[in-house]
């Protein structure tokens, strides 16, 4: 069966579609795909493999170290970034513990595409 497009275009604007919005991101191994605020350490997002109070542990996870195209947290890991040449996310890392979590933020399946596939960026 052929998978709907996410977004209609009506009048040469582009609308996600009802059914499409708040669809979660696809797990890895059982692990939910999020995005976390630390006190200190800055933002992440990856695969939440663990937590224990305010530490968490992420797989293949990106510091989210400047985005643009997002008004916030909240609308990154809701919609993603509109403009991913914009943002900086380095490579990713296959584990990372981060100490004093301050928010997590379950992401959709649009906004974990989204974040993937910023390029990575480098100095």
């Amino acid at each position: 069966m052929k998978e709907k497009p996410e977004t209609i275009k009506i009048d040469d604007q582009e609308y996600i579609r009802a059914d499409a919005v708040g669809k979660p991101a696809q797990s890895l191994n059982g692990m939910p795909y999020r995005i976390v605020r630390t006190y200190s350490a800055g933002v992440f997002a990856g695969y939440q493999d663990s937590r224990t109070g305010q530490e968490v542990v992420l797989r293949n996870a990106r510091r989210l170290w400047q985005w643009a195209g997002a008004a916030s947290l909240s609308q990154l890991a809701t919609d993603g970034t509109s403009k991913p040449k914009d943002c900086k996310f380095p490579c990713a890392v296959d584990r990372v513990e981060l100490l004093q979590v301050i928010e997590i933020l379950d992401c959709s399946e649009k906004a974990r595409n989204s974040i993937e596939g910023v390029q990575v960026w480098q100095c």
